[in-house]
């Protein structure tokens, strides 16, 4: 058992917000710490078995658009149907081409590094999801199992 310890809390779901817990994890975990991912609210799509992350441009002015789109598109054009599709797939074809790890690979790599993955029983029950639409290796609890493990930490971050 490591003598520092990382405590992450992952609310979000797209697909842009998918890596920084798993990076932060990973990394973490190979510098040594112990670390927990509490994966709450929307979050917990990113610990589904088949995982359909998109990327949401509507809401998030500081994605940079392709072709300089930013400063001639209007904010509301990315509301027009399809057009999160096609964000996600210039997204992950951007990713591809520098190189970078896709969720599913950081997520692997967190199980092979032993992070702790805790989906919130509170939110599976919320949102009907069950036990057999997450990934194998995980485990469920509440806020409390969270506050345990966080009380100790070293390091607490909520993404």
């Amino acid at each position: 058992m490591s003598d520092k310890k990382l405590a992450i809390i992952a609310t979000k779901g797209t697909l842009d917000w998918a890596y920084p817990p798993f990076i932060l994890a990973s990394t973490a975990a190979a510098l040594g710490y112990e670390v927990q991912v509490f994966f709450t609210f929307y979050g917990l799509q990113l610990l589904k078995k088949k995982l359909s992350l998109q990327v949401s441009p509507l809401g998030n002015p500081g994605m940079p658009m392709p072709m300089g789109m930013d400063k001639w598109f209007p904010v509301i054009g990315t509301a027009i149907p399809g057009m999160q599709s096609i964000m996600t797939m210039m997204m992950k074809n951007k990713m591809k081409a520098k190189g970078v790890a896709s969720v599913g690979e950081l997520r692997d790599l967190c199980k092979e590094a032993e992070v702790q993955m805790i989906a919130c029983q509170m939110t599976v029950d919320l949102f009907d999801m069950q036990h057999h639409d997450f990934i194998d290796g995980i485990d469920y609890g509440g806020a409390a199992t969270f506050f345990e493990f966080a009380g100790e930490s070293d390091i607490t971050l909520y993404i």
